[in-house]
């Protein structure tokens, strides 16, 4: 109990601040593009059956699914709230909200799930290969083995059985692929980010549709390697360089990746810290007996990995680096769009339930929007 409430005030405490920090503007770009990627009602034969989790109506008029007829293996078509109208709105703020209220956790690292939560969505995301259609969001397929087990995804099974326990129990419609996705969407804005485009309609496969390891960046190496990862799944240099703007949230581990220490001063905030601190900072090579790795000159506090000096150090990718590292709306507006894309990778466009992606409330948003009623 006392932990708890020790938790809930510095939770408290943790959104006052931000409230008062200076923020970029809420994120709402046009997304003119479909972010699936993935295969639809042209699926190949012999393609393993889905898992059809929640097909039935949920209480108090949950989801309900719209299967396409005629498919040799169907997929979902539209999936509709009856409690939030078209794309369920109502119904996936509450899920978000119950996100939210479990983010802060004073046991845990530097007193937040929310870097696991986003590290979470990004892998389960960031196995598409846009080649073989295979891989990204779409089956939640880090559940089984080996793809739980690879080296890339150590640690989050602490972010999944999170979930698991405390919001899957409570809503058993949403599909693993959305609740993981969405996770990392709730955290990314509860710590003080951009506004992250996001939408129901990913589904739950089978561990037939597991993608094999070596599809996630490898830290210790450079920047071929990053683009080889991620020219994959269909990113480009821009791209990878937004996204590795997300280390300005948690730290490493030496019990999961091998690497130790946070990125920034700041591991429960998102900003431009990141790019800041590579070009602000004196990187030199860490003197220990772990995989190698940088740290800064002046506190010998923070860490880099070889993959991030390979964005101050490759000519294409200093540009955007530097770029965010000067300008933290550019970087917000940019991570939006990336992060919403990757995040929608391997998913055919007819399962989503609204088109374009919507933009859910932050809790500061809401709690603004009552009491502006009550003044009323």
């Amino acid at each position: 109990m006392a932990s708890a409430a020790v938790g809930s005030l510095r939770g408290s405490i943790r959104r006052a601040a931000l409230r008062t920090a200076p923020r970029s503007p809420v994120v709402q770009a046009s997304f003119r593009r479909a972010y699936s990627n993935g295969p639809g009602a042209e699926q190949a034969k012999g393609t393993s059956p889905f898992v059809w989790a929640g097909v039935a109506a949920a209480v108090g008029g949950g989801a309900y699914y719209w299967l396409k007829s005629g498919d040799a293996n169907p997929t979902i078509a539209k999936i509709e709230e009856a409690t939030g109208g078209k794309g369920g709105t109502r119904s996936y703020q509450q899920v978000y909200n119950d996100i939210a209220e479990i983010l802060d956790a004073d046991e845990y690292d530097d007193g937040s799930f929310g870097p696991v939560l986003v590290r979470l969505a990004w892998h389960s995301s960031g196995t598409y290969d846009k080649d073989e259609k295979t891989g990204g969001s779409n089956y939640a397929t880090m559940r089984f083995k080996p793809e739980s087990e690879h080296g890339a995804n150590n640690g989050l099974k602490i972010a999944r059985d999170l979930l698991e326990e405390k919001i899957k129990s409570k809503y058993p419609w949403i599909s693993y692929g959305d609740l993981w996705t969405l996770a990392g969407v709730v955290a990314v804005q509860e710590m003080g980010g951009p506004k992250i485009p996001w939408r129901p309609g990913r589904i739950d496969g089978t561990d037939k549709n597991v993608t094999p390891d070596g599809r996630l960046p490898d830290a210790s190496q450079a920047e071929d390697h990053l683009r080889q990862i991620f020219y994959r799944m269909g990113l480009n240099d821009q791209e990878i360089v937004a996204l590795a703007g997300a280390h300005a949230l948690g730290r490493c581990h030496t019990d999961r990746s091998g690497f130790e220490g946070p990125w920034t001063f700041s591991p429960t905030t998102f900003t431009n810290d990141f790019f800041k601190l590579l070009f602000d900072e004196k990187w030199q090579y860490k003197n220990w007996k772990g995989p190698k790795q940088f740290e800064d000159a002046s506190t010998k506090s923070l860490m880099m990995l070889p993959t991030d000096i390979a964005l101050i150090k490759d000519k294409s990718f200093r540009k955007y680096a530097k770029a965010y590292a000067d300008d933290q709306d550019l970087f917000f507006k940019d991570f939006a769009a990336a992060f919403g894309k990757l995040i929608e990778l391997g998913v055919p466009l007819e399962q989503f339930a609204s088109k374009p992606p919507t933009f859910l409330k932050t809790t500061e948003e809401q709690a603004d929007e009552k009491k502006a009623a009550e003044k009323k």
